[in-house]
């Protein structure tokens, strides 16, 4: 099995879920007391929410930058940034590492389409669902996004990042997530991707009248298929940032 490497720490809430998947994953397939090959560097979330409430991504992207650089030092063979938002400075990573970056935004758009729909409504940070870094990415990937109005925009932000960011969880909270959710699935959209690491802390599949698309989990699952693969290390386009080809069925 290959390494995963594992920048996280945005929130160290979802980083351990995470850490719980990848090796749920891994006994899953390969049975007995099998675990995950993995290593983490967590950041302190503190100094990048600072930097994201300032505009500062050129910082905040040389710090993850080097914190995947080290992965790969410790070993990683391929790399996971542990947080939606987080891959508005996927380039600048993957520009820093010589092992390839498994976009999370690819591996959604790829378990999205595999369940044949196409008209999705995104939840996220106001970052993710506001800007194009990643509605784009999904775009081009053949998905119609949606997100929710002004409001519903503000109140999935606030309580990303003063409730669950925080590990805090409440019932009102759910209810009014399951409110947004049934906006966006009367305007049209045919499935909800949990575009926040932390919201299917919050969110599940009960909770939705249409599929729900949790992120940490899809990014897990593509990171344990890709480890497993006998594929050889992919090498990295120049400044570039892609998913690892899954292997055949």
């Amino acid at each position: 099995m290959k390494t995963i490497g594992l920048l996280g720490g945005m929130s160290w809430e979802s980083t351990a879920e995470y850490y719980r998947l990848l090796n749920e994953l891994t006994r899953d397939r390969l049975g007995g007391l099998h675990s995950a090959r993995c290593v983490l560097y967590s950041v302190d979330f503190a100094e990048i929410e600072h930097l994201q409430a300032e505009g500062r991504w050129a910082e905040a992207g040389e710090v993850l930058a080097e914190a995947a650089q080290r992965l790969e030092a410790a070993g990683a063979d391929l790399v996971l940034i542990c947080t939606n938002t987080m891959h508005k400075v996927a380039d600048r990573v993957q520009a820093g590492l010589s092992v390839p970056l498994l976009h999370l935004a690819d591996a959604t758009a790829d378990a999205v389409k595999a369940t044949g729909l196409t008209r999705v409504g995104l939840l996220g940070t106001a970052f993710t669902m506001e800007q194009e870094f990643y509605r784009g990415r999904l775009a081009a990937s053949g998905l119609e996004v949606r997100v929710p109005d002004a409001a519903g925009r503000g109140l999935v932000h606030r309580i990303i990042y003063e409730e669950l960011c925080r590990g805090i969880v409440r019932e009102e909270s759910r209810a009014a997530y399951q409110r947004v959710i049934a906006e966006l699935v009367a305007g049209g959209a045919e499935g909800i991707i949990l575009g926040c690491t932390e919201i299917e802390l919050l969110i599940g599949a009960g909770d939705s009248p249409v599929p729900v698309f949790p992120t940490a989990r899809i990014h897990a699952e593509a990171a344990v298929e890709a480890a497993l693969s006998a594929a050889p290390r992919l090498p990295s386009p120049p400044g570039g940032v892609f998913a690892l080809d899954r292997p055949p069925a």
